[in-house]
C-alpha cells in the first residue's frame, strides 16, 4: 500500500475545492487535491450554466409568442426541442472545458482521482490502495439531488437536473416536484418551450420567498402560465407503460389522475458526505451527519478540518462556495493560526420570470417580536414606468431598515430585472448604507431601478413617520 504525507488534503475539485487549493498553495506546495469521479464543477456541468441556457431558449420562445402587445405579429412559432437541447449541451460543454483547463494547469503531483474516506483523524484512504496522512483537511465534496422514497423505482422516467439536459428531445409533458429554485427555473422554462407542466410543492414555500404577500403574488403569476400548487396533495405516483401516472387533488377540479412522460424531482440537495466515513474522523456531527463548523472560519470545532461549499449547506450558491473555499484554504494553509473572515451579505437570485431576489435579512422569517425593530417599505411594479414600457410590469419589492438607526438591512423582490436590482441592494447591505444615503444616490429616468427609489422613499417616510403618499415625487418624472 502506498502512503503519502501532505500538509493539506482537499477532498473535492469543484468550485469550493479549487478555490481552497489556490488559497492553500500560497502557504505550502505539499498539498493534494482529491477528486472522486470526474472533473468539472456542478455549476458548469449540471447546474447554473445549462439551466440558464435552457432558460434563455425559453425566454426567446416566450418573447416571440407575446409580441402582440407591441402591435407586432409573428408567424407560427416552432420549438425544435432537439436543437434547443443540442445548444444547451454544446455551450455547457464549453463552460466545462474552461473548468477542465484550470484543472489541467494544476501540477499532476497535486492531483489524485479516487474516492476518499477517513480511516482515522488525519488519515484518508483513497480507493483501496493509497493512504493519505494529512495535517489539515478541507472537505469540499459538494451535494447531490435528494430523491424521496415515493419516486424510487421510476427508472428512466425519473429526471433530476443532472439528467434533464441529456435528453435527446424535449418531452411532451413533465410533472415537477419541488417549488424551490431549481423546480421553478426548470419548470417554467419547460412550460415556455411547449412542455405540459404541472408543479407540485408540499410545504407552501416558493422560490425561497419569505414574505407571504410576495409569495402569494408570485404563485398567482406562475399559475397564469402553468399549474402550480405549493401545498399539493399527491396520492399516488406509479410507473406505467407510457410514462408516469400521478393521482392528485387539483385545487379547483378535485381528484385527478394524469399521465406524464417524466417526473422532474427538484426537492432539494443533500451533501455528499456518506462515503467519507466521518465516524472515523473524530469530528462532532449534527443529527444529519454533517460536521459542526463555524461560518467565519469554516473550521470544524478545534480540529484541522474545514467544511466548505454545498457540503456544509450554509449557502449553496457559487459565489459563496468560492468565498468559503478561499477562507478554508487560507486557514488550512496557515493552521493553527486560523483567521475569521467577514462573510458576504446574504444574496440569492431565482432566474424565473419575473425573477426573485433575496438580500440580507429576511424579515418574514423573524419571530414577530423581533420584527418590531425594523421598518418595511414597499413598491409595486404594476404601474412602474419602464416596466410598463417593456411589458414586464408585474412584481413587488419590499425593503427593510433598522427602525432607530435607518441602517438598510435587506430586501425581497419578485419582479423585473431582480438579478440586477438584487446586486445593488446586496452591495448596499454589505457597505452598511443607511436609507437616506441610498436615496441620495442618482436614479436615471426611465429605468426599472426607479422602483427601488419608490420603495426606499416609502421606507424613509415610515421611519420618520411621514405620509409619503401625498408626495408623488414629481421631479422624478412620470411613471416612477
Amino acid at each position: 500500500m502506498a502512503i503519502r504525507k501532505v500538509d493539506v488534503a482537499i477532498i473535492g475539485a469543484g468550485t469550493a475545492g479549487l478555490t481552497a487549493y489556490n488559497a492553500a498553495r500560497k502557504h505550502t506546495d505539499n498539498l493534494l487535491l482529491i477528486e472522486g469521479s470526474h472533473y468539472g464543477t456542478t455549476c458548469a456541468r449540471v447546474g447554473c450554466m445549462p439551466s440558464k441556457l435552457l432558460i434563455a431558449a425559453a425566454e426567446s420562445a416566450h418573447a416571440a409568442a407575446n409580441t402582440g402587445l407591441f402591435g407586432i405579429q409573428v408567424g407560427n412559432i416552432v420549438v425544435n426541442g432537439e436543437k434547443v437541447l443540442e445548444r444547451v449541451r454544446k455551450e455547457r460543454n464549453k463552460f466545462v472545458e474552461s473548468v477542465l483547463a484550470t484543472v489541467d494547469a494544476i501540477p499532476s503531483a497535486h492531483k489524485l482521482v479516487g474516492r476518499a474516506r477517513f480511516i482515522s483523524p488525519g488519515r484518508l484512504m483513497v480507493g483501496e490502495g493509497i493512504e493519505i496522512k494529512a495535517d489539515r483537511i478541507v472537505i469540499a465534496t459538494g451535494s447531490s439531488p435528494t430523491i424521496p422514497d415515493m419516486f424510487q423505482g421510476l427508472g428512466k422516467r425519473l429526471l433530476v437536473n443532472d439528467s434533464l439536459f441529456e435528453l435527446p428531445n424535449l418531452p411532451a409533458s413533465v410533472a415537477v416536484f419541488g417549488t424551490g429554485i431549481v423546480g421553478l427555473e426548470l419548470g417554467q422554462a419547460l412550460s415556455r418551450l411547449g412542455v405540459r407542466v404541472r408543479m407540485f410543492g408540499r410545504s407552501g414555500s416558493l422560490g425561497g420567498i419569505a414574505d407571504k404577500a410576495i409569495r402569494d403574488y408570485a404563485e398567482q403569476c406562475f399559475n397564469e402560465e402553468f399549474y402550480l400548487d405549493t401545498r399539493s396533495e399527491v396520492t399516488d405516483v406509479s410507473s406505467v407503460e407510457d410514462g408516469v401516472s400521478i393521482s392528485f387533488v387539483h385545487r379547483d377540479k378535485g381528484a385527478l389522475t394524469e399521465l406524464f412522460d417524466y417526473i422532474l424531482v427538484a426537492t432539494g440537495r443533500s451533501p455528499n458526505l456518506k462515503e467519507l466515513a466521518l465516524h472515523n474522523s473524530g469530528l462532532v456531527l449534527d443529527d444529519n451527519g454533517v460536521p459542526l463548523n463555524e461560518s467565519s472560519t469554516l473550521q470544524c470545532g478545534n480540529s484541522p478540518v474545514f467544511l466548505v461549499g454545498d457540503a456544509n449547506q450554509q449557502a449553496p450558491v457559487l459565489h459563496e462556495a468560492a468565498h468559503e473555499g478561499r477562507i478554508a484554504g487560507d486557514n488550512a494553509g496557515r493552521y493553527p493560526d486560523v483567521i475569521p473572515a467577514e462573510r458576504k451579505a446574504p444574496f440569492s437570485v431565482v432566474f424565473c420570470n419575473p425573477q426573485i431576489t433575496s438580500v440580507g435579512l429576511s424579515i418574514g422569517r423573524m419571530p414577530a417580536a423581533e420584527r418590531e425593530n425594523y421598518v418595511v417599505g414597499k413598491s409595486s411594479f404594476e404601474d412602474q414606468g419602464r416596466s410598463k414600457v417593456l411589458g414586464k410590469n408585474r412584481g413587488i419589492l419590499k425593503v427593510y431598515a433598522e427602525r432607530n438607526s435607518g441602517l438598510f438591512v435587506g430586501a425581497e423582490m419578485f419582479g423585473p430585472a431582480a438579478e440586477h436590482i438584487g446586486h445593488l441592494l446586496a452591495w448596499a447591505v454589505q457597505q452598511r448604507m443607511t436609507v437616506s444615503t441610498m436615496l441620495a444616490m442618482p436614479f436615471y429616468h426611465p429605468v426599472i431601478e426607479e422602483g427601488v427609489r419608490t420603495a426606499l422613499r416609502d421606507l424613509y417616510g415610515k421611519m420618520i413617520k411621514a405620509d409619503t403618499d401625498v408626495d408623488p415625487c414629481l421631479e422624478c418624472g412620470p411613471g416612477t
